[in-house]
C-alpha cells in the first residue's frame, strides 16, 4: 500500500514538473509591463484595436446598445506633450502624478446602405500606481466633418469601447499576460 502511494506521487510530482517546463516555454520571460509611459503606450496602441473589437462584439452579444456595426481599423502614435492644466484646477492636496497621452484611432462604421469611415481623436489619462499603470479618464472627440467647421466637444469616453479596451489591456499588462518583445 505505501509502495503504491509513493510511485502515485512520483508520477504525480514528475507530470507536474513536466507541465510546469511546458507552461514556461509557452510563456514569454520578459511579461512585466513597462513603466516607461511611452514604451506603454507603444504597446498598448498595437493592442488596442483587437481589445475594443472584442469589447464591441461582447456587448453585442448581451444585446447592448453599440453603435451599428463599429470596428476599430488602427490606433495612430501617440503624442506626449501634455496640455496644462494647473490653471483650471483648485490647489492639488496630493502631487499630481497623472500622465496625459493623445493618440487617434480609425473606425470603420457599416449603415444599412453605407460605409463610414471615423477619425477619433482621445486625450488619456495614465497614473502609476504600486501595483502598475492604471487608466484615470480618457476623453474622445470626433474629428469635424467639413473643412473649417467648429469641433465637437470632447466627451468621457472611459466606459466605451476603447477605454475599456485600456482598462483590458492594462490589466492583463499588471497580470504579465502581454508579450514584451524587447
Amino acid at each position: 500500500m505505501m509502495r503504491r502511494t509513493l510511485i502515485g506521487l512520483l508520477i504525480t510530482v514528475g507530470c507536474l514538473s513536466q507541465l510546469s517546463e511546458v507552461y514556461s516555454q509557452n510563456n514569454p520571460k520578459s511579461t512585466s509591463c513597462p513603466s516607461d509611459l511611452e514604451r506603454l503606450t507603444e504597446l498598448m496602441l498595437k493592442d488596442l484595436p483587437s481589445y475594443a473589437n472584442r469589447v464591441i462584439q461582447r456587448e453585442r452579444l448581451r444585446n447592448r446598445p453599440f453603435p451599428p456595426s463599429l470596428y476599430i481599423l488602427v490606433s495612430g502614435s501617440p503624442e506626449f506633450e501634455p496640455l496644462p492644466l494647473t490653471n483650471l484646477q483648485y490647489q492639488p492636496v496630493f502631487e499630481d502624478t497623472t500622465q496625459q497621452v493623445f493618440f487617434t484611432t480609425l473606425e470603420r462604421q457599416y449603415g444599412e446602405e453605407s460605409l463610414v469611415h471615423l477619425e477619433n481623436y482621445y486625450w488619456l489619462f495614465l497614473t502609476q500606481t504600486e501595483k502598475g499603470w492604471r487608466s484615470v479618464i480618457l476623453f474622445s472627440q470626433l474629428a469635424s466633418f467639413d473643412d473649417g467647421g467648429l469641433p465637437l466637444p470632447p466627451k468621457d469616453a472611459s466606459n466605451g469601447p476603447i477605454g475599456q479596451g485600456i482598462r483590458l489591456w492594462l490589466r492583463d499588462c499588471r497580470a504579465g499576460a502581454v508579450k514584451i518583445n524587447d
